[in-house]
This record gives C-alpha cells, sequence and structure tokens, in this order.
C-alpha cells in the first residue's frame, strides 16, 4: 500500500489574508485558482511584480489599513472607513487628521498600554511564585 502525498492547498482568499493584500485586486488567475503552500511559499520569499506593487500602493485590505493608521479595525469602522483603501489615500488621511483618526489612536495607544501593564503584572506574578516554589 503506498502513501500518496497531497500538497496541502488553501483559498484564494486565505492566501491572499496570508500575503496582506485585497483579494479583489489580485489578478483573476490568483482569484480563480487554489494555492498550495509550495506556491504561497514562493510568493512570500520572491513576490512577482504584481504582488509588490500591490503592497506597495494597495488597495490594502482593513488589517493592513488599520495598521498603517495606527487604529484597530474596529476603530477604521467607526471612523466610518469600510472600503479597502490605496497608500495614497491612507497618506491622505494621517496628513488630515480627522478627529475620529486622533481619538482612535489615542484609544489603541491606551490599549497597547494597558496590554503592557498586565503583561509586566502577569510577570511579577509568575516570579513571586516561582520565588515561593
Amino acid at each position: 500500500m503506498t502513501s500518496h502525498k497531497t500538497a496541502q492547498t488553501m483559498k484564494p482568499a486565505t492566501a491572499a489574508k496570508k500575503l496582506g493584500v485585497y483579494l479583489e485586486a489580485t489578478p483573476a488567475e490568483f482569484q480563480e485558482g487554489v494555492v498550495s503552500r509550495t506556491e504561497l511559499n514562493t510568493l512570500q520569499a520572491d513576490p512577482p511584480e504584481w504582488l509588490q506593487e500591490l503592497r506597495r500602493n494597495g488597495p490594502h485590505p482593513r488589517p493592513v489599513v488599520a495598521a498603517k493608521l495606527g487604529v484597530s479595525i474596529s476603530g477604521l469602522a467607526r471612523g466610518g472607513v469600510t472600503e479597502a483603501l490605496t497608500t495614497e489615500q491612507i497618506e491622505a488621511l494621517k496628513k488630515e487628521a480627522p478627529d475620529w483618526l486622533q481619538q482612535e489612536r489615542a484609544t489603541q495607544a491606551e490599549v497597547r498600554k494597558e496590554a503592557v501593564r498586565i503583561k509586566e503584572k502577569n510577570a511579577a506574578r509568575d516570579r513571586a511564585d516561582d520565588a515561593r516554589s
């Protein structure tokens, strides 16, 4: 009995998410096929021109837009940003600095500070537990 090893494949949406690009902006052949793990690794290691262009100029998916603006995905939604944005649109938003963006950035900064505080508190507790052991 021989065992056949099949290549692990994923849907284009999953591959686009892993590559950090907006699926609808990818070439038709990427959107219509399946992507093997090997193909994904090749795309990540040696991105073709279309992938480099998408990463550079967009349109970018919401997680990338949120990261570039320094806000959460929920913050984008609260600010009314529901569509993919290009790098140019993101830069324009940064320069414009609307009130919602400033507020969401402040909120995100507080969330990060709280996460650090909790991490430090847990580390101190773990050290105290280790010292007692």
